[in-house]
């Protein structure tokens, strides 16, 4: 399982011309899903998002995290960052998990961010989705679970 985690002002979904999702200061999360991954992947990664300390203190020093800003999360599923570019021009899928693998993956991600008090926005799993955002900083990180895919 792969996230990045986008330090963010704010950030919005959209789908069919309807805000489905918003946020005002917070993390923007794009999650992937692959093959192997399970709903322990989603509540390792859960942890590490809600306990990131990548807000800045008042010495300038990235030392907060979510709760300590009263920061959110927009969450939206992406099964892009399981693509494969060494080969060809044309990106290749077959490391991203099916819907019916990825959805209730996905699904724990978002819970699991809510059952350690973090306010959760999401895009719609699958559908044509607009996102805004206003990159904060820019900051900008990778995480894998530990077992993840490269």
């Amino acid at each position: 399982m792969r996230v990045v985690v986008q330090r963010c002002k704010h950030a919005s979904v959209t789908v069919n011309e309807e805000i489905v999702g918003q946020i005002g200061k917070g993390l923007m999360v794009l999650v992937g899903v692959t093959h192997t991954d399970t709903i322990e992947d989603a509540k390792y990664l859960a942890g590490k998002v809600a306990g990131i300390r990548i807000f800045e203190d008042e010495q300038g020093k990235m030392n907060l995290g979510l709760q300590d800003i009263g920061g959110e999360v927009l969450s939206v599923s992406q099964f892009t960052l399981y693509g494969d570019c060494r080969k060809g021009k044309r990106p290749g899928f077959s490391d991203a998990a099916r819907p019916e693998v990825a959805t209730p993956i996905y699904e724990a991600f978002n819970e699991a961010l809510r059952s350690l008090g973090v306010g959760v926005e999401t895009g719609i799993f699958g559908a044509d989705m607009d996102v805004s955002l206003t990159n904060w900083g820019p900051v900008t990180l990778i995480i894998d679970s530990p077992g993840a895919k490269n």
